[in-house]
Order: structure tokens, then sequence, then C-alpha cells
């Protein structure tokens, strides 16, 4: 066989192999049998804890939906990114449309794993990558909770996706270098249970990373940066810088969080705008102690400056 034949097939075989490589790397990978046992039957009234800690109704009920509506969870909201249009699905126990039909262990493999039932990858506009800190036993009680809630019938439209974004099984490369269930911040043996317990809250179930924190171009966050702020997924809009660096919330007092938390209240009286208006309704429904674990967190988080490049002014220079 001359050499070109020869480079030819050495080519087919690497390439056979290569795939056969990505194949096995972009395996969705479900929960392990320890943190399926660890699931328990769950409980209905934790789980609206986590509910409300998780923002669920942000993305899943219909937008400016009130009081009951809020339960409604029939998805439809768009969020439009560089990547393309991603439309939250309906999560109501409708067992067509939504998730009614779905175990306690799919709806772990979800949360956890992003995974849908079917075995596919879900896109990491659903915020698996914070969910993925939950303990087992509390996303057994949120599927206990939802069980709970309304069926509502209607099927969203499928996302709108550039290539390569839409290759659905490439998200199992993103996988490896972003889902990790590990804290984010790592504090000192001993700490207080209150800081503890502001870590998970906010690492975990009330994923404030994924707005709060810059994203590198593959989309995943520089968690060297974490919560100093991020140009906004969607428009030209900027999410705040979070920690006590320079532009942050650093004469905010723990106090001061915990209170605009609850009211909606800067320090300055200002009042909370754009998207967090939704999320403060909901973490306002937690409890003062859960509020204030919040805060002796964010006060503990490592200071950095703005996450975001910084704006021209739009004023006008005097004479």
């Amino acid at each position: 066989m001359n050499l070109p034949g020869k480079l030819a097939i050495a080519a087919v075989i690497a390439a056979g192999i290569g795939g056969l490589a990505f194949w096995y790397l972009t395996e969705p990978a479900r929960i392990d049998a320890e943190a399926e046992a660890a699931l328990g039957t769950g409980d209905a009234a934790r789980g609206e804890r986590i509910f409300w800690a998780g923002g669920c109704t942000s993305c899943h009920a219909r937008p400016k939906s009130e009081g009951e509506a809020l339960l409604q969870l029939v998805g439809g909201v768009q969020l439009e990114t560089a990547f393309g249009t991603f439309v939250a699905p309906n999560i109501s126990q409708d067992v067509n449309d939504g998730i009614g039909a779905w175990s306690r262990e799919e709806f772990a493999n979800a949360m956890l794993k992003g995974v849908s039932p079917s075995g596919r990858h879900y896109y990491p506009a659903f915020p698996y990558t914070s969910y993925a800190r939950m303990r087992p036993t509390d996303v057994a009680d949120l599927y206990a909770f939802m069980k709970t809630l309304p069926a509502v019938a209607g099927r969203t439209p499928d996302h709108t996706l550039d290539f390569p974004y839409n290759i659905r099984r490439g998200i199992g490369l993103w996988k490896l270098l972003y889902v990790d269930d590990a804290p984010v911040i790592a504090v000192d043996e001993g700490s207080p249970e209150q800081l503890l317990l502001g870590r998970y809250l906010v690492e975990g179930p009330g994923h404030c990373g994924e707005c709060h924190t810059p994203r590198n171009i593959s989309g995943g966050t520089d968690k060297s940066r974490w919560l100093a702020g991020a140009v906004a997924a969607e428009g030209d809009g900027v999410i705040p810088n979070i920690t006590s660096g320079e532009g942050g919330i650093g004469d905010w007092s723990e106090g001061d969080i915990a209170s605009y938390l609850e009211t909606g209240f800067t320090p300055d009286f200002d009042s909370v705008g754009g998207s967090m208006v939704e999320v403060q309704k909901n973490v306002a429904r937690l409890t003062s102690d859960d509020r204030a674990a919040i805060a002796a967190y964010l006060k503990a988080v490592p200071p950095h400056p703005n996450g975001y490049p910084a704006r021209p002014s739009t004023e006008t220079p005097s004479d």
C-alpha cells in the first residue's frame, strides 16, 4: 500500500478513536447508589423552604405572577443569550407537559447531574452547576413539595440555539470542566454553623453565583472572581458585585444585607430593581436565620473589584 493510502487509513482510525473517546467522555452521569440512598422519602414542609431558596418561580412561573399563580410552574420564560434563546420548561405536575410522571430519582438526576429522565444533558441555563452542591435530602424534600403543586398543561417551545451549542451531547465535555459538588469558598475548620449555612444557601440552592460571577468565553463561571459581578446574560446590563471589594457591598453590614433581603431596601433606602426583585421576594420567604446566614457568608467571601468592564459615562460634560 502506498503512503497516501496508509495515511488515509490512519486518519480514519484516529477519527474513530476520537469519536469513541468523545462518546465516552460525554456520557450523561447519574447519581450514584450512595446519593440515591440518601434521598429518603422527602418532606414537603421542609421542601417549601428549598423551593423559595431556589427561586423556582423566577423562571418557571408566568412573568409578573403573584400569589397562588406563582405556583403554576407552566414555564415559557425566554432567556436570550449569546448562545441562543433558552426557554424555561413546564415543571408543573402535569404528567404530559410537565414533570408529574417523574420519579424522585429522576428529579434528583436532573437537579444534581443535569440529566433528563431520557438520559439527555440539560443545558446549564438550568443552574444545576449550583444545585450539584445540594444535599440529596433537600432535593427529596423539594420533590415532595413540588408534588403538592398544581398540574398545568402546556408544552413550551424548544430552545433556539446556534451551532455548535445545539449539539447537546457536547455539554458532557462542558460538565467535566464546570460541574463540581465541592464548595467554592473554603472556610476554616470549626467555622460557625451560621457561616456554613450561608455558604450552602448561596452556593447551592440559591445559585447566586450563576448571575453574580463573571463567565469565560465557554460560559463557565470564573470562580477566581466569585460573586464579583458580571455582564448580564441578557441585554447590555450588569449584575452587581456582592463582595466587599471595590464597587461591591463592603460598606454594608451583615444587618444591612439581611434587611435588604427581607425588605428590598438598601441602607440608603433605594429599592431593589431589575431581576433581583423576584429574587428578593423569594428570599423574604425564608427565615430570619437563613437571611442572617446568607449575610454572614457574603461578608466572608474574599473581596474582588467589579467583574465587568467599566461602562463609559453617558453624562454630558459641563462647560
